[in-house]
């Protein structure tokens, strides 16, 4: 068979599997394997799985995953959501749809410190949805805003699936963490928009809540001050070159390992608990990253990656809607897998087709492919491929936010929640088209670090 026919329908396969419900992890070592097999026989491969996962888990960028994956589950049970809950709604709860606000507020500030969707959208429904309900939330706006407000736990930094993207392409992870400020700042902004005008069209759906008094508006506000130190001293400790990230992400940890104590919310078995998801989770992104790796092999012996950019450079299509083209298939990749498995599967395969468009591995004359260098294309893309991922999370039918999300609130059907997640997967879409428009806001913080 020709080989660039065996890639496709490799490809075929392997979204097959996927849409059957097999594991990613499994399906892309299944079609990697096999294909290798075919293209190469079985002793080349026997002799490369000696060392393959040596040399794919020995890389020192990995080992923050389990760190920043171990701060996630402390601080999901350590009480931060309650805190930060709290300080929003006393800033935000008194005006119409404040509640709802001040809950995407909490979800920001928790994905600052958890890194974690799926744990950020838990852990602030579980704190929100008694308060949604008690001011009389309609059921779509209470649990689409918590699911909508999830998805910035991946972006926001410190971001696991931020930190598997650069070291896919090479980038460095404390330029990626400053690239994803800014547009991080936007989506909650435009989330806070989204439901002013939701509850401007239908204000029965968020009614005020009641004002803080003084006294619980200066608590509530104290309360918020150890999350912001512990932001500040893990992400300010990385922008200021006193540590790399895994240092950080240690420092991160026993921060608010160190805030739960003292509060009396994490004992020996939260920490317990704890460890024993860290090792679950860890062991499952890097299977998948193993997995990765061997659907990487196979596709670059049998050619297709620079098979398809020779072909997309030849046929005169613009580089940019390459791009575009690209960021509609990822948001339809988001209906069968989890944003994870996308970074890793779509990553690897389409990274080297755009630094082709792009003139070649090093900077490319002026005005050519994308009008920037690699450094800056790889920041650029990859803040667009992580909001595009984050539409994964709150798309039907996989969903997860919303899964999470309905799980919590059981008298709310699953429909009212995918419809109002709805009017935050329209902002969701304002925000790529902006960043998309004008690449300078994605580079303007990583310019000025560097610079």
């Amino acid at each position: 068979m020709d080989p660039i026919t065996l890639g496709i329908l490799g490809l075929v396969v392997l979204v097959g599997l996927i849409a059957i419900r097999i594991p990613i992890a499994y399906s892309m070592i299944l079609v990697g394997g096999v294909g290798t097999v075919l293209v190469n026989g079985w002793l080349p491969v026997l002799s490369q799985l000696k060392t393959l996962g040596w040399g794919v888990f020995s890389n020192y960028g990995l080992s923050v995953v389990p760190m920043f994956v171990l701060m996630g589950a402390l601080a999901s049970r350590a009480g931060l959501s309650q805190a930060l809950f709290r300080g929003a709604n006393a800033w935000l709860g008194w005006m119409r749809g404040g509640t709802a606000m001040a809950a995407i507020a909490g979800c920001a500030g928790f994905g600052a410190v958890c890194g974690s969707s799926l744990a950020t959208a838990s852990t602030m429904g579980k704190v929100a949805l008694p308060e949604l309900k008690r001011y009389n939330y309609s059921g779509a706006l209470a649990t689409g805003s918590l699911a909508a407000g999830g998805v910035l736990g991946i972006l926001i930094p410190p971001s696991v699936v931020l930190i598997i993207y650069a070291i896919i392409v090479e980038a460095n992870i404390v330029t990626m963490f400053a690239a994803a400020m800014i547009p991080g700042i936007l989506a909650v902004l435009l989330f806070i928009v989204t439901i002013a005008i939701y509850v401007a069209i239908k204000p029965e759906a968020g009614p005020k809540g009641g004002a803080a008094d003084r006294a619980e508006f200066m608590s509530a506000t104290l309360g918020v001050i150890p999350v912001l130190v512990i932001f500040g001293l893990v992400l300010g400790g990385i922008y200021g070159g006193f540590f790399n990230p895994t240092p950080a992400a240690a420092v991160g940890v026993a921060l608010v390992g160190i805030y739960g104590v003292a509060r009396g919310s994490i004992r020996w078995a939260e920490l317990k608990d704890s460890l024993k998801e860290t090792a679950g989770t860890t062991g499952m992104i890097y299977l998948i990253i193993l997995g990765a790796e061997l659907m990487k092999i196979f596709m670059s012996r049998i050619g297709l990656p620079q098979a398809t950019a020779d072909w997309i450079a030849g046929s005169g299509i613009a580089p940019f809607l390459v791009v575009g083209l690209l960021l509609v298939a990822l948001i339809a990749l988001g209906c069968l897998m989890d944003s994870l498995s996308m970074i890793l599967l779509v990553i690897p395969f389409f990274w080297p087709v755009l630094v082709e468009l792009n003139g070649g591995l090093y900077m490319p004359a002026e005005g050519s492919g994308f009008g920037m260098s690699t450094e800056e294309l790889k920041i650029w893309f990859g803040i667009l491929a992580l909001i595009v991922v984050e539409l994964g999370l709150i798309t039907p039918p996989v969903g997860m936010n919303v899964f999470v999300i309905s799980a919590l609130a059981k008298d709310t059907p699953m429909i009212e929640t995918f419809k109002g997640v709805l009017p935050f997967f329209g902002a969701e879409l304002v925000r790529v088209s902006i960043l998309f428009a004008f690449p300078a806001i994605t580079l303007w913080l990583p310019s000025l670090l560097n610079g």
